[in-house]
């Protein structure tokens, strides 16, 4: 029976999971401020300050969403990912994704 190791790739796709979180954080946390702001009505009022508004919202929304969705499909490439495999298929993913 060969012997089982950590699989590299999982390793490698935790990794990406806790590096991407706190970016993706960071860019809703620089894109809801603004649009908070915006909403006080301090900033700008007007028909045109409306249009702004709508594309600012809009914006924000595909930021937030867009980055949701990168974080959705690493954890599903994670469960996908098994923990284990043999020494060998961990050679070749190392070798395949250049890990070390």
């Amino acid at each position: 029976m060969p012997t089982m190791v950590s699989n590299p790739l999982h390793e490698a796709i935790q990794h990406a999971i806790r590096t991407v979180s706190p970016l993706i954080e960071n860019i809703n946390a620089d894109v809801d401020r603004p649009c908070r702001t915006f909403h006080t009505g301090k900033v700008w009022t007007g028909p045109s300050a409306k249009q702004f508004d709508a594309q600012l919202t809009h914006f924000s929304t595909r930021a937030r969403t867009a980055g949701q969705a990168i974080l959705d499909d690493l954890r599903t490439l994670l469960a996908r990912t098994p923990t284990q495999v043999t020494e060998e298929e961990a050679a070749t993913i190392k070798r395949t994704y250049r890990l070390t």
